[in-house]
């Protein structure tokens, strides 16, 4: 990605993901409360003029979002693909405008699919049953993390939940250093548009952001494995479950999955051997 998107993104400022309303609380119906919470936004993601995909979303990082977007669903293959992107208020939400190279483009008007958002079960809006299992070159097996350093990565997820802090309404994803420091992360009320945010954060990162994993609060869908395999990503820890598809997809191509993150604890799926201290 050119320096003059790196500059826009800096320079956007986004809203807090929160709103305050006047609510009443079980223990008083008589006097209402403020309080927080969590908003929900239609954002859609316009390439090249020709709207893509509509997801319901937290409004903020929306640049980070659209560029893990486009890497994880294989619109491009680099940063470098996308030449612009702005974000502007629409009729009911906003939408992400991204130009991307003709090139990649031209793929993608291919390929296109009716999606629509998929803050549920992710096959919202796939035309077709095949499009689900989309082809993951496997991954080398470059990466290595000791799960002694897990509790410490699990003690300071929350840190990069500012909005799920004041709601409990958010999911959050972060990138987990081999030490078990968190280097970055961000949240959002659906768990695979926080993931998105953070692949797309971590492709413009470069180099810094190459060793470790990534960490979710959520459960591993499918979707999360398929999106982390398209970046690259060889370790995935999901503080829940996993589903049967997502063990599959991981087993086939080379990640290693981990659910039931907990101080102490973890579930290993599949690939157990990029973990030491078992």
């Amino acid at each position: 990605m050119n320096k003059i998107i790196q500059e826009n993104i800096k320079n956007v400022t986004s809203p807090t993901g929160s709103r305050q309303l006047t609510l009443w609380k079980r223990e008083d119906l008589q006097q209402p409360q403020p309080d927080e919470v969590a908003e929900e936004v239609p954002v859609a993601l316009v390439y090249n003029g020709i709207s893509h995909v509509v997801m319901m979303a937290s409004p903020k990082d929306l640049e980070h979002f659209a560029m893990g977007f486009s890497l994880s669903e294989g619109i491009i293959e680099s940063p470098q693909d996308i030449y612009a992107m702005d974000v502007v208020p629409s009729c009911n939400g906003l939408e992400v405008q991204v130009e991307l190279s003709s090139r990649r483009f031209m793929g993608l008007k291919e390929r296109r699919r009716a999606l629509a958002g998929r803050t549920g079960c992710g096959v919202c809006g796939v035309e077709q049953l095949n499009d689900i299992g989309k082809p993951v070159q496997p991954l080398p097996f470059t990466q290595t993390f000791d799960l002694a350093h897990l509790d410490n990565a699990l003690r300071h997820l929350p840190d990069f939940q500012p909005v799920g802090q004041l709601t409990g309404c958010t999911h959050a994803a972060a990138w987990v250093q081999p030490s078990g420091h968190l280097a970055g992360g961000h949240e959002d009320v659906g768990r695979h548009v926080a993931l998105d945010k953070l692949l797309g954060r971590r492709a413009i990162e470069g180099e810094t952001w190459q060793q470790g994993a990534v960490l979710v609060s959520s459960r591993a869908s499918y979707e999360m494995v398929q999106k982390s395999a398209m970046c690259g990503v060889e370790i995935l820890f999901a503080v829940s479950a996993a589903t049967t598809l997502a063990v599959e997809v991981a087993e086939r191509c080379n990640l290693t999955l981990v659910g039931f993150c907990k101080p102490g604890r973890a579930t290993i799926y599949t690939h157990p051997q990029r973990l030491i201290a078992l």
